[in-house]
């Protein structure tokens, strides 16, 4: 069973991109809460997409441990809001 976040983060990305701004996380995971699928939608503008197909490109990558199930249930979101989201924005990173 899949399993849904979406979370502001705040703090600067503190690389070469810190410009873009903050950021909200979207992610799937599976029952053992490891990132399946991710989205980065900064407040420039800027969309990333990862997923096991497209794990990491220049901007960033896929979480590389489980989410913390509950410190991140405050940020449960449905399915359907996540796939709406998901394929709605565009992307800035080529797969």
């Amino acid at each position: 069973m899949a399993h849904y976040y979406k979370r502001r983060w705040e703090e600067p990305r503190g690389d070469g991109f810190e410009s873009w701004g903050a950021s909200w996380f979207l992610f799937e995971t599976g029952d053992d809460f490891w990132p399946q699928r991710q989205m980065e939608i900064y407040d420039g503008g800027q969309v990333l997409r990862y997923d096991l197909d497209h794990i990491e490109d220049t901007y960033g990558q896929l979480g590389e441990a489980p989410l913390d199930p509950l410190e991140f249930e405050p940020f449960r979101i449905s399915q359907k809001e996540f796939e709406g989201l998901w394929s709605s924005n565009d992307q800035i990173n080529a797969r």
